[in-house]
Parts: C-alpha cells; sequence; structure tokens
C-alpha cells in the first residue's frame, strides 16, 4: 500500500506518492480536487485529514463504483455528537411558530454546522457509517442544508457528487443535475432533516429524469413524523443517522431536557405525522404537503392523514394473492427482521431451542417474580400483566430485567394499547409502570388507525424496543377477523422498522399470506389439549398452531402457572413447541424451499 503526503505552498498543494501504485493521472484530472484512492491517512502539512474508507478505482464516467467498508460508530460518539449539537443550538426547545404556522416545542435548524468545522466532520462521518450495506455510484446533495454536509462525505471518502439546482436557468446549459454522471448509475441521497420527505423526493424527480436510479437516502435526523413510511412507499430505503427520540433519549439523560418537554415533543410527534398512505391510485408523495426545513403539517392536516390511511387500510379486503405458505427457519428469518427485538427473539429461540412464551397472569410481584426465575431456562418470551397487581416500582421493574438477563428472555408486556397516538405516548413513557423503560415487547389493537404505531414508535424504537398487532385474538366471536386483520398486515408492512409481528391464530391461512418472514407470528391459548373455559377462551395444540396455524412463538399460560411443578410443565411445552417446529420445517422442506428462502 502507497504512502500518500501533501506537500503545501502558500499558494498550491501538491499530492504525491512514495508508490507508483495506481497513481492518479493528474493530467487527465486538472481539478484541484483530489478524489484520494488510497485508504492511508492524507496529510496536509502534517495536520491528519481523512482516513477515506471508500474504494473508489476509477474515475472515468460510467466506470465507478463506491465500494462502502464497515464502519462501527460507538454509543458515546453518537451520544457525545448529540450533546454537540445541542451545544451549538441545531436542536432548539421551546415554543416555535413553524412554517405551516402552528406551534411546535422543538425546532431543528442544521444549517448552523457549517460553522462547526468538527461537527461537520463528525456529522458527515456518522452518516457515512450508517451506509454499510448501500450501494451507489454517486451522491446528491438535498439543496440546500445537506450540500456541505455532501461535499464534506464526497471528499472525505473519494465519492463522486452531483448537484440539484433548485432553479433552472434559462440560459447556458439549463441543466437540472449538474456533475459528471452516465444513465443507469445509482444515486444515493444526503439530507440534513427528513419530516415528511417532500423535499427528498423532490430531488428523485430530476435525477430519474436523467436516468439515474435511485435506491438510498442518508439524513442525520429522521423527525419520525412519517417521512421514512412515504419514502418506502415510493421503493426508498431511509438510513438515519438519528431518530429525534434517540435525541430526546440523550438530553434527557444528560438532564438537558427534562421528562415533561420530552413527553411533549413526542406528543407533537405523534399528533403531526405528515403521510398519507394511498389506496393505490396515486403515490403517496403527491399527497404529501411540502414541508421546509423544520416545518411540520398542521394538526388538521394529521388528523385527516391519519384519518384516510386509517379508511385505506380498513376500506375492504385487498385482491386475493397466490398465496402458499412455506416454514423458513428462525435462523434464517433473522436477516429478514428489520426491528431490533425481533432479531434478538429469533436469536434466543435458535439459541435456546424453544418457540415458548409464558403468560404470567398471577396476582402478585412476587409470585410473578418467582415463576420468571423457574420457568426462565425454558422460554424465549416472558408475558406480562402488571395492572393485575396492586403495587408497582421500579425496583420490581429492575428485578424482572435481571431475571431477562440471567435467563436469556425478552419481555413482553401485554399492555393491549388502543387509544390514539399522543394519549398512547404517555401511556407507554409514563404513568407509574412506565412500560417502556423495562419491557422489550408490547401491543396495540390497530383500531384507533395508524396513528397509535407511530405513538409508540416515537417512544420505543430509540430503546430497542418492539410493537406487536393483535391481528387476531383466541376468544370465541372475536372481531379481529378478515378486513380487520388485513389491515394489521398492511399496517405492519409500513413500520417494520418498530413492528416486529403479530399476536395471531391461523396465520397460514391467511388468504393474502401471513407477512415479512421479519415478522413473528404469536398465539395464545396453547395447551396440551383442544378444549376451552367458560369465559370463551379457546385452547388449542402446539402442533396444530406450529404446524398447522404456521404460528412462531406459543404461549402459555394456565397449562404452566397452575401446575404444581411450573418448571416441568415448561420443559415439557418447551420440548412439545420445538418438536412441532422441526416437523413443520420437515414437512415443508419436502414440498421445496419457501419463495423468500431461495
Amino acid at each position: 500500500m502507497r504512502h500518500c503526503r501533501a506537500n503545501v505552498s502558500s499558494a498550491t498543494a501538491k499530492l504525491t506518492c512514495r508508490s507508483p501504485a495506481v497513481a492518479p493521472d493528474l493530467s487527465r484530472h486538472p481539478s484541484p480536487l483530489l478524489i484520494p484512492t488510497c485508504r492511508h491517512p492524507v496529510r496536509l502539512n502534517n495536520t491528519h485529514i481523512v482516513r477515506p474508507r471508500a474504494i473508489y478505482a476509477q474515475t472515468s464516467v460510467g466506470a465507478t463504483t463506491v465500494t462502502l467498508q464497515k464502519t462501527k460508530v460507538s454509543p458515546k460518539q453518537m451520544e457525545d455528537l448529540v450533546l454537540r449539537l445541542h451545544e451549538i443550538e441545531a436542536v432548539k426547545f421551546g415554543e416555535f411558530k413553524l412554517k405551516s404556522g402552528i406551534m411546535s416545542p422543538v425546532y431543528i435548524d442544521l444549517r448552523v454546522i457549517v460553522s462547526y468545522p468538527d461537527v461537520l466532520r463528525q456529522v458527515s462521518e456518522l452518516m457515512w457509517a450508517k451506509l454499510a450495506d448501500a450501494s451507489f455510484d454517486v451522491m446528491c446533495g438535498v439543496p440546500y442544508t445537506a450540500l456541505p454536509i455532501a461535499t464534506c462525505m464526497s471528499l472525505l471518502h473519494g465519492a463522486p457528487m452531483l448537484m440539484r439546482r433548485k432553479e433552472v436557468k434559462d440560459y447556458g446549459t439549463k441543466k437540472a443535475i449538474e456533475g459528471a454522471f452516465k444513465p443507469g448509475q445509482t444515486c444515493l441521497i444526503v439530507e440534513d432533516l427528513v419530516t415528511s420527505g417532500a423535499s427528498v423526493m423532490e430531488t428523485v424527480e430530476p435525477l430519474e429524469k436523467e436516468g439515474l436510479v435511485v435506491k438510498d437516502v442518508v439524513v442525520l435526523i429522521d423527525r419520525e413524523q412519517g417521512g421514512a413510511a412515504r419514502m418506502s412507499s415510493n421503493g426508498l430505503h431511509l438510513y438515519s443517522a438519528f431518530t429525534l427520540s434517540f435525541i430526546l433519549e440523550v438530553l434527557v439523560k444528560h438532564r438537558l431536557v427534562n421528562d415533561k418537554v420530552a413527553t411533549s415533543v413526542k406528543s407533537f410527534i405523534a399528533a403531526n405525522q405528515t403521510f398519507k398512505q394511498s389506496d393505490g391510485a396515486t403515490k403517496a408523495s403527491a399527497a404529501a404537503p411540502a414541508a421546509t426545513g423544520d416545518a411540520a403539517a398542521s394538526s388538521t392536516e394529521a388528523a385527516a392523514a391519519a384519518k384516510a390511511a386509517a379508511d385505506a387500510a380498513c376500506a375492504g379486503p385487498m385482491p386475493p394473492l397466490k398465496h402458499s405458505y412455506k416454514r423458513i427457519s428462525y435462523e434464517k428469518r433473522q436477516r429478514h427482521a428489520k426491528n431490533e427485538a425481533g432479531r434478538k427473539l429469533l436469536k434466543i429461540m435458535v439459541e435456546k431451542e424453544t418457540n415458548l412464551a409464558v403468560a404470567a397472569d398471577v396476582a402478585t410481584v412476587e409470585h410473578m417474580l418467582t415463576l420468571a426465575d423457574q420457568v426462565g431456562p425454558h422460554i424465549c418470551l416472558f408475558k406480562t400483566h402488571v395492572d393485575i397487581f396492586d403495587q408497582w416500582s421500579p425496583s420490581v421493574a429492575e428485578k424482572l430485567r435481571q431475571l431477562a438477563d440471567k435467563h436469556n428472555f425478552l419481555i413482553f408486556e401485554d399492555r393491549k394499547f388502543a387509544d390514539i397516538g399522543n394519549t398512547v405516548v404517555s401511556q407507554y413513557s409514563g404513568g407509574i409502570y412506565r412500560i417502556a423503560d423495562w419491557s422489550d415487547v408490547t401491543n396495540a389493537h390497530v383500531i384507533p388507525g395508524p396513528g397509535i404505531i407511530e405513538g409508540l414508535k416515537s417512544v420505543g424504537l430509540s430503546k430497542g424496543r418492539g410493537l406487536l398487532l393483535l391481528a387476531e385474538m383466541s376468544t370465541k366471536g372475536t372481531l379481529a377477523t378478515g378486513a380487520y386483520t388485513e389491515a394489521n398486515v398492511k399496517m405492519a408492512g409500513m413500520h417494520e422498522d418498530f413492528v416486529m409481528g403479530f399476536i395471531s391464530m391461523t396465520p397460514a391461512k391467511w388468504d393474502w399470506g401471513p407477512g415479512s418472514p421479519g415478522l413473528i407470528h404469536m398465539t395464545p391459548g396453547v395447551q396440551l389439549a383442544v378444549g376451552g373455559d367458560a369465559l370463551g377462551q379457546q385452547y388449542n395444540t402446539p402442533a396444530a398452531v406450529i404446524g398447522e396455524n404456521g404460528s412462531d412463538v406459543i404461549i402459555v399460560g394456565r397449562g404452566i402457572i397452575k401446575a404444581e411443578d411450573p418448571a416441568k410443565a415448561a420443559a415439557e411445552y418447551q420440548s412439545v413447541g420445538w418438536q412441532a417446529y422441526q416437523d413443520s420445517l420437515k414437512q415443508h422442506s419436502k414440498s421445496g424451499p419457501a419463495t423468500e428462502d431461495v
């Protein structure tokens, strides 16, 4: 590997290499902007400038590909950058009138970072690190705040850059896109802040008109107000360095923002969603209100958008799909899971060889903790109903978390949220239970529409939590069937970063299919014999739940908690449930691989 060193005079800078390996032909590149092809530090007057992590082999248009090397950014580095952004007032809290006219408790102004070179560099490096699995040929910053960031990324990593003109001139070349490129190349979009995603879509359009392919967008801050969902609906993947929820969490941790302000911001996010899920006749980007800078949709617009999304999702059954259920192994499905808690659960299931969840529907905190310790070695998930208890404290939550760590299982608080987004934000993050602080998983009905998912997501996503949607229930006469179940699957597909799966009964028999292989199905009401109780609970066996109905996790309550020896009963259910899963794998392997697994 050659060693590069820059020699600088007052007027000129020249890059020299001690090795002749792949030295740039300066006669072909008269521009003073030199693209480094080595991976050793370039030094300017012995001052460290950059260690490029992109390998950029050729410079002729159409022959360049940016190959990324994985870069790890520590949690401390991320926290430090959040604190620095707060210090330079790029993130402010108070009362701010936005372009839409509404008052916001938070204002994000990233234009200020150009005055702080250390921050600009850290921002650029963090955003680059988030692109570990992206692939692109050129990059384009959204004008104007993202242009310095894109330029910095280009200089630090040797990635070719394009520029979009906001106003196309009526003289000269009259180009909308400036730079060297060829149709068919893949372009990465760089943005500073995403609210509705409208400004990103405004940049996508002229790039695509020039024949460029746009698949990925990288942003410093996702305000979590529907931008990611809008981009997903347009076939774009959003890589975000920070979510607003994460920023809040860090600032609360360091006592720079109090809980009241944090709750106010989360409520604002939940109440001001900008994404309107279309019924398929038009793209969501056309329906979205434009947002410039930190502008957000008004409350009236957000409410209308949420209602439209719910109406569209529940308007009736989708056209029947040609669906044939195939079992995919838990291990292979880990790579499909987009939610952190979902990936962790699948990993635990494989490591412990268990698909058993125990429903701890017991009367006291003491009984719950004792039960968790008894059944812990045999389960992947421990389901609680803490509002049953007459006492609760942070120390109880801490003891339960310690047991989860000891036995390697996740905690699932069966809260069944069913209110509007603004209300569930407070229910999930606050109150005497503070569920989001200790429970890995919770669940919700989607009767209020997608706003409930957005509200819970604004609290739980940055904490690595996961949400289950109640697509079906195990009680006799349930109304969670048909079009309602379908709507659950649609909404889950829009929020796979936070939705980790479903409470379901017969996913293998759904006409529209069980959803993404990264989504996990859990079925309650499981016993070793078929039956029911006087209050309408219907019981089914592990073999039927896993083998016939296509579920992934069996939730067992009374069959274990009422047993004389709960640990022994849990071990039996673990064995039977895992055997049902292995039998299902064998059965489906005979009929060929699953389409998702090919």
